[in-house]
């Protein structure tokens, strides 16, 4: 991968655009908002297949819900003036809520309304998916403003049987085996732990599909979280089951933080190595944590059964900074450095998975790399300095450790041993097992 570090900071400016394009979308886990983003997405991938599930149907233990959509909503006081309008921040409403047009006093109406005293200056974002109710969300500053009175609260919504909507992607290399990204399109505007997700996998996507020479294949899904995982796994989990290598959840990589990382919850698959082989070079402070921090589409990925080799990866992890589920995580909250950043590592996570292999020496002993040009000539006190990862390569090059093994034995990132593998192969030093 030539001068990947310019074109994944190139890369994160347009990333940063199309983030911006689609925060204004109200998105649910169902509804005109999720096909809307992925029509988006569909135009930067035009061979992304959209697919629909009826409402009704069911998946493993769970049950695809009524379609929920949703035009107006907002409250007026006596004088009509507006107190919160949806048009304003798709925030202010509770998800999937079911419609009203009523007037209510104060204390009625608090019932309803929810804020973070914690952060009084934040609109929360709650959901009821599976109860039916209503409600509005605001700054606990303004929802200590209200005075009593009477309040008129209008929610235009539909709650009806439709569809879930899910898009996917499958982009084949020489061989069948497969490597799984997935990431959700199920929240309304909120930058990193909606948007950052399915933007990065889009670029990442972008770049796959440009490449001819594949040695993996790729499935790609973008998908709304948990219900639209579970709907996946239920009509793909045998082939997922039989063709997945390796697999990553992508979320919340939007924002300058630390890089994370959830391994799988058997935490040994070749997923949980190549990420925490390329996160300790890139941001040797990344954050590992462990399976009992899950919170994402990895629980059902790697739900006992099921077991497919899927980490999370993030950089300030949903649910670990302030700004997450609220208005905070805004488009000031993520930056292109943030996003570049996570598409630069996801590329160095493609990248062993495509160029790691067994690698043995064809010949007994160290080889003379000098008659090849390989290695100083002239002798002198720390003339080798610059051969050590070459000759360390070369000692471990046994047949039997992979190239990332290797790697992580002496030390040196995976991506600049390719360049020595090649050297040594050009000149029949190394051999493929």
């Amino acid at each position: 991968m030539v001068d990947v570090i310019k074109e994944a900071e190139l890369k994160g400016s347009e990333i940063y655009t199309w983030v911006e394009e689609l925060f204004p979308i109200c998105r649910s886990i169902t509804g005109q908002g999720l096909r809307d983003t992925l029509t988006y997405i569909k135009n930067i991938l035009p061979e992304l297949k959209v697919f629909e599930v009826k409402s009704g149907t069911k998946v493993f233990d769970w049950e695809v819900p009524d379609e929920w959509n949703i035009s107006e909503a907002y409250i007026t006081d006596e004088n009509e003036k507006i107190i919160v309008d949806f048009k304003d921040n798709n925030l202010h409403v509770v998800g999937y809520s079911e419609p009203i047009d009523e007037w209510l006093n104060l204390d009625d109406l608090d019932k309803n309304l929810h804020s973070l005293p914690d952060q009084p200056s934040a609109v929360p974002y709650l959901t009821s998916y599976y109860k039916r109710t209503w409600g509005f969300c605001m700054s606990h500053n303004q929802r200590q403003s209200l005075k009593p009175g009477k309040y008129h609260v209008v929610i235009n919504s539909k709650l009806e049987p439709g569809f879930l909507n899910y898009g996917e992607l499958l982009i084949p290399g020489k061989s069948k085996e497969e490597v799984f990204l997935s990431s959700y399109i199920c929240h309304p505007s909120m930058a990193n732990n909606e948007l950052s997700g399915p933007t990065v996998l889009t670029a990442l996507s972008q770049w796959l599909r440009n490449k001819k020479d594949l040695k993996n294949s790729y499935r790609i899904i973008f998908i709304p979280e948990t219900i639209g995982s579970i709907t996946y796994l239920s009509r793909n989990i045998d082939i997922l089951k039989k063709e997945v290598i390796a697999g990553f959840n992508i979320s919340c990589v939007g924002d300058e933080g630390r890089h994370s990382y959830i391994p799988s919850r058997s935490g040994d698959a070749l997923s949980d190595e190549v990420a925490k082989h390329v996160l300790k070079h890139i941001d040797p402070n990344y954050i590992s944590y462990t399976w009992l921090d899950r919170g994402s589409d990895e629980r059902q990925y790697c739900s006992p059964g099921v077991d497919l080799p899927v980490v999370g990866i993030s950089r300030s992890k949903f649910g670990e900074f302030p700004e997450c589920h609220t208005s905070l995580d805004n488009l000031d909250f993520v930056t292109p450095k943030g996003l570049a950043g996570s598409y630069l590592a996801l590329l160095r996570m493609v990248e062993i998975l495509e160029k790691n292999k067994n690698l043995k020496t064809t010949i007994l002993c160290e080889p003379q790399l000098g008659k090849r040009g390989l290695y100083p000539t002239l002798s002198f006190q720390g003339s080798s300095i610059n051969t050590k990862p070459m000759m360390n390569l070369i000692s471990y090059c046994d047949g039997q450790k992979t190239l990332l093994e290797i790697a992580d034995i002496i030390s040196v990132p995976f991506w600049e041993l390719i360049g020595l593998t090649d050297e040594l192969s050009k000149h029949g030093l190394l051999e493929v097992v």
